[in-house]
């Protein structure tokens, strides 16, 4: 039997997928791996007596933003794909976080944001009209299966994984499992 016998092409599979279990699981286990990369590398610091301003501070080429700030980023994210696909008030965070100690604390935070949010908040997020930035000239209308798909899952994975890059690129001790994190 012929492969596309075997498999049909894409646009004949019918998956059911609702936009709560595309979303929220994902960003639940990407940010607890974040957390426990963060922790490796508050350890890694301390057992190997390396400033951990050092890893806070660190890009992966100037013109990057830290890794203070991709966590940050990557938060944002979460919360912010999280709450437009309810359809809730994104929180405002002032990230101001400056230690392992407080970024912790934000994943935390948006954790415990991400995670309240009901299943059924999320009933018709893929047809709902999402709008960054209205009334600018940087204005984007997405309808919410592709603002998940095309924008925000990818911006989220960006952060992650550029954090995962920088701690790998200065010799943290951490691989493919801890970025993976618990699923």
């Amino acid at each position: 039997m012929a492969y596309h016998e075997r498999f049909p092409p894409h646009d004949e599979i019918a998956m059911t997928l609702s936009m709560y279990s595309a979303s929220v699981p994902v960003l639940k286990q990407l940010l607890g791996s974040l957390a426990e990369i963060l922790a490796k590398t508050e350890a890694h610091a301390g057992e190997h007596k390396i400033d951990p301003d050092a890893y806070l501070q660190a890009r992966l080429f100037p013109d990057m933003f830290p890794l203070l700030r991709q966590v940050q980023i990557a938060c944002d994210f979460a919360k912010g794909i999280s709450a437009r696909l309810a359809d809730v008030e994104v929180p405002v965070y002032d990230d101001s976080e400056r230690s392992f100690a407080e970024l912790q604390a934000l994943i935390a935070k948006t954790l415990d944001f991400v995670g309240s949010l009901e299943p059924a908040l999320f009933e018709g997020a893929q047809d709902r009209e999402i709008v960054l930035r209205p009334g600018t000239p940087k204005e984007r209308r997405f309808g919410g299966a592709d603002y998940l798909v095309h924008y925000g899952l990818p911006q989220f994975f960006f952060h992650v994984t550029t954090t995962y890059a920088i701690l790998r690129g200065n010799g943290v001790n951490i691989g493919k499992r801890d970025y993976m994190g618990k699923y």
